[in-house]
């Protein structure tokens, strides 16, 4: 539970992907958090820009999107900087944005691989219980949701959803209209990302 005021982002890129998607789903998330946890997080919820010193005014960022991300070198560095000093980012595919991701993100980490989290990993249980690990929001290729993460020195620091969606599931209902129980399992993992970035993004 977080004792203190926080406020959250969601991260404005380049390479003509649609970062402005899904504009209700956090603050839908934080307004979750805040009721369900007793959270005290901060109902605005911004768009930083990923080359801004702005970044480090935020313990966790949500970046999503349909298509290409391209990070300049200075912003790569800006990144990796944010992540090293304590950021926890959150990528969600909305569909179509997995191959930027994994290239981009490599300039941020050459020397770091994503490693799917197994179901017993602490962030699908801190808050919310998901014994069999992501939750399947929207079908895209009908293969299973993953759950990757980059891991440095043992800690967290991004977590990445392939083929779930939960930035669809946080969004109005009128959106997508989505079973009110999908729309309540996607909050539910939101609110563990949350919950265990302002951990620390570790195991103990």
């Amino acid at each position: 539970m977080l004792s203190q005021s926080v406020q959250v982002a969601v991260m404005q890129y380049k390479g003509g992907g649609d970062w402005y998607s899904n504009p209700t789903s956090v603050p839908n998330l934080v307004t979750f958090c805040n009721d369900e946890l007793g959270t005290r997080i901060d109902a605005e919820v911004p768009y930083v820009e990923v080359g801004s010193p702005a970044l480090f005014n935020y313990p966790f960022i949500h970046m999503t999107g349909h298509g290409n991300v391209v990070f300049s070198p200075s912003e790569a560095r800006n990144l990796r900087t944010w992540l090293e000093a304590g950021g926890f980012l959150h990528i969600s595919d909305n569909y179509g944005m997995d191959a930027f991701v994994r290239k981009e993100m490599r300039k941020v980490f050459p020397d770091l691989d994503w490693v799917e989290l197994p179901f017993e990993h602490p962030v699908y249980h801190v808050a919310f219980d998901f014994e069999d690990g992501p939750p399947k929001i929207h079908e895209h290729d009908g293969d299973a949701a993953q759950g990757f993460g980059l891991l440095l020195d043992g800690r967290l620091v991004c977590y990445y959803d392939v083929e779930c969606d939960l930035g669809d599931g946080w969004e109005d209902y009128a959106v997508h209209r989505d079973p009110e129980m999908v729309r309540r399992r996607a909050l539910e993992m939101g609110a563990n990302l949350l919950t265990f970035a302002m951990k620390g993004g570790r195991d103990d």
